[in-house]
């Protein structure tokens, strides 16, 4: 079985830089705790900004103001069809591991007051991209397997990486 994910790099501006939202992956039938991405499975036939939303939502308690992208939408519908495409800011496809998925990751930017614990996570929380990417350098291991590429990729964009 395919799963199909929409996942969020929720980004912020402070005094100490650019910030993004991780929390704590809770389900410990998987093996424990790791770092992760606001994000999980689109329900069927739901929109991918919908699901993202959703997730973020459900996970932080935070409501995504501006998703980078979403601007460039496009709907093409017949009575019994509709087909949403637009430009996410990263894809994904698992080519090995424990589950097998597809997904998309946006940039986003939200508002609201953190959670202590969501949906299957807990301490949703900010983290300074120069500190996240001396994570991934010194402890990669720290972060869920899924959201790794990602990660990397988003540092990549911005020559951090």
């Amino acid at each position: 079985m395919l799963h199909v994910n929409a996942r969020a790099i929720i980004e912020r501006e402070t005094a100490s830089g650019k910030e993004i939202l991780l929390q704590t992956r809770d389900k410990p039938h998987e093996g424990g705790t790791s770092l992760e991405l606001p994000g999980g499975r689109v329900e069927e036939f739901e929109s991918l900004l919908d699901a993202v939303k959703r997730e973020v939502l459900e996970e932080t308690g935070l409501k995504i103001t501006s998703i980078e992208g979403a601007s460039s939408k496009v709907n093409a519908r017949t009575a019994d069809t509709d087909v949403e495409c637009l430009q996410p800011f990263a894809a994904y496809q698992t080519t090995k591991g424990p589950v097998d998925s597809m997904g998309v990751y946006f940039l986003c930017r939200a508002e609201g007051d953190l959670l202590t614990h969501g949906h299957d996570t807990l301490n949703p929380h900010w983290v300074t991209v120069d500190q996240l990417a001396a994570w991934m350098q010194q402890q990669p291991e720290r972060f869920s397997w899924i959201d790794r590429a990602g990660l990397l990729f988003y540092l990549k964009q911005g020559r951090i990486y």
